[in-house]
């Protein structure tokens, strides 16, 4: 299936008593639909979320997502290139170290909504 052009977002679903009904979006570029995806695929791995949510209450570096997410540094390492080439982290060196930021707080948002939402699944 290819898609071509833009992509026309469906509206007029069915939504649960209490929620808002969608806003109207406009039509979104195939390059920004693609954009979109490739972010959600680089946060689509619990340790990047792990990761994410770390970074969301402070700046760190990796040694201390190490001892935070008991994961092995080669891993921690491994994740964090994943995050800096979607443009979710952004890393500074300091001396020795290189500290990690989220690039803005939209990613921390997406990341702490999906989680919330399993949350709510799992006590239903």
């Amino acid at each position: 299936m290819s898609v071509v052009g833009e992509v026309a977002v469906v509206e007029g679903h069915e939504h649960s008593a209490g929620r808002p009904a969608p806003r109207h979006l406009p039509r979104r570029s195939v390059r920004t639909l693609t954009a979109a995806g490739d972010l959600l695929r680089a946060l689509a791995a619990p340790v990047r979320i792990a990761i994410v949510l770390e970074l969301r209450e402070a700046d760190r570096c990796v040694h201390e997502l190490v001892e935070a997410l008991g994961v092995a540094q080669p891993l921690i390492s491994q994740h964090l290139r994943v995050l800096k080439a979607a443009g979710v982290v952004h890393g500074e060196r300091h001396g020795r170290e290189v500290v990690y930021r989220l690039v803005d707080e939209h990613l921390s948002h997406i990341v702490v909504d999906a989680v919330e939402h399993s949350e709510e699944d799992r006590a239903r």
